[in-house]
């Protein structure tokens, strides 16, 4: 029974992936909006009713693609971040990791930073996958912090964003000081502006090819950041 219950799981495995697979695809191909549970099954060569066993609705396997897509991500710059190296070499590494893994995938990135799925609202499950990518950027600013690599800056926040701020730390502990954290945020949405704007073509014509520029801005948030020269 135990050999026919792990076979069992096996093919459904197997099929979750063809059809997550299958549903990437579409994505290529249709965007986010054209994504059809019908079109998945007869490309499949499955019955609509065999494919809703696996996901009940075009949302739920909206929401598996996404969880993979956040995923992915934040395994690559996790390992980006646990590179050798000083504090400004991972800092680059992550930043690095976030541009190929964008160029690679990039219906994948326009999915989940891209303009939003119309009618579709991203469930609970998916906050912890999304997650990662700050946390490991910010946490690498952390870690600086903590070993003395730099300084806490002097900036004044607002009430409100201090209080933002104390919320975002208590995911990161133990607890970076409150400016600290809002520059990494400002860094942290800086990267993924500028990934964006390389991806959907916003750059064509002037920093183009965007590597020059984007390694110059690189090391420019370091700077802003206080992280140590190389």
């Amino acid at each position: 029974m135990n050999a026919s219950r792990t076979a069992r799981e096996r093919a459904r495995a197997e099929l979750t992936r063809e059809i997550k697979e299958e549903a990437r695809r579409q994505l290529r191909a249709s965007g986010a909006q054209g994504l059809s549970l019908r079109a998945v099954a007869r490309e499949l060569g499955m019955v609509s009713s065999a494919l809703y066993r696996y996901f009940p609705s075009r949302d739920e396997l909206l929401t598996a693609l996404i969880i993979d897509a956040y995923d992915a991500l934040g395994a690559r710059i996790e390992a980006a971040a646990g590179t050798g190296g000083g504090f400004r070499e991972r800092w680059r590494a992550c930043c690095t990791a976030v541009r190929e893994w964008a160029n690679e995938h990039p219906h994948e990135y326009a999915l989940v930073y891209g303009s939003p799925v119309p009618g579709y609202q991203a469930p609970e499950a998916t906050i912890g996958p999304a997650s990662r990518v700050p946390v490991a950027l910010l946490s690498l600013v952390r870690d600086a912090w903590r070993e003395g690599a730099l300084t806490e800056p002097d900036d004044a926040l607002s009430p409100e964003l201090a209080e933002q701020a104390r919320r975002t730390a208590a995911v990161i502990p133990p607890e970076m000081p409150g400016p600290l954290l809002v520059r990494g945020a400002i860094a942290w949405t800086q990267l993924f502006g500028m990934v964006g704007f390389e991806l959907f073509g916003h750059l064509n014509g002037t920093m183009d090819p965007a590597g020059p520029f984007f390694a110059h801005t690189v090391d420019r948030m370091a700077d802003f950041l206080g992280l140590p020269p190389a």
